[in-house]
């Protein structure tokens, strides 16, 4: 498989969730965005990297290394990477705080996608780190919640996150990229983002919506 030659930075300058979505389901991928309201947010309004994967389960017992995996995972993580958080929506606790946000961010990682709850989000704010999530909740994960793998494909929402695998998330919603597809989706993505700005310019000279459907094929 090839992978695009987009910098992160291009991408994140020139393309956004729904026309990624767009130009996925052109390819015949038509369900790559979790059916997941993600409504804490903080940070930047756009978040593009690639996925670092982590797995969690709900604990009910008292856990002698709570938090070694997850550690390990923020350590590990490498520039342009978004720290995944695959916990089932699960709001036992507060999987993500200012901690490791701050750690994360010194490991490189742009940001943390947690499908799960979050807390400190105050202070993640004020850090300017980047962070979507499903809820929030004051509880300390210890004896709550712990990954119990790392670097494996999860899934969140119904859809599959495999590592290295793309990822889009704003204010729309989430979107990730199978690595099969990632050059032909990109490209298609950039293509349609050039049409759109053609298509808006001309609508807004006066074109009817219609007639520039029908000239520019695009909606």
């Amino acid at each position: 498989m090839k992978k695009t030659n987009y910098s992160l930075q291009e991408m994140e300058e020139k393309l956004y969730v729904a026309v990624i979505s767009d130009a996925l389901d052109g390819l015949g991928f038509t369900a790559q965005s979790p059916d997941i309201s993600f409504s804490i947010h903080t940070g930047k309004v756009k978040l593009v990297g690639r996925c670092k994967t982590t797995l969690w389960s709900d604990l009910y017992h008292m856990d002698p290394n709570p938090y070694e995996l997850e550690l390990k995972a923020v350590d590990d993580c490498q520039p342009g990477e978004i720290f995944i958080a695959a916990a089932a929506g699960s709001n036992r606790s507060g999987i993500w705080g200012e901690l490791l946000s701050t750690a994360a961010r010194n490991s490189g990682c742009t940001g943390a996608l947690v499908d799960g709850s979050i807390r400190d989000i105050s202070k993640i704010n004020d850090m300017g780190f980047t962070v979507f999530a499903k809820g929030k909740r004051v509880y300390d994960s210890q004896n709550r919640q712990r990954v119990i793998d790392i670097d494996v494909p999860v899934e969140i929402g119904g859809v599959r996150f495999c590592p290295g695998d793309l990822v889009f998330c704003d204010e729309d919603g989430v979107v990730v990229i199978p690595q099969e597809v990632e050059e032909a989706a990109i490209e298609k993505a950039m293509l349609k983002v050039n049409a759109e700005n053609i298509t808006r310019d001309e609508i807004k000279k006066g074109m009817k919506a219609t007639d520039a459907y029908k000239k520019y094929g695009v909606l």
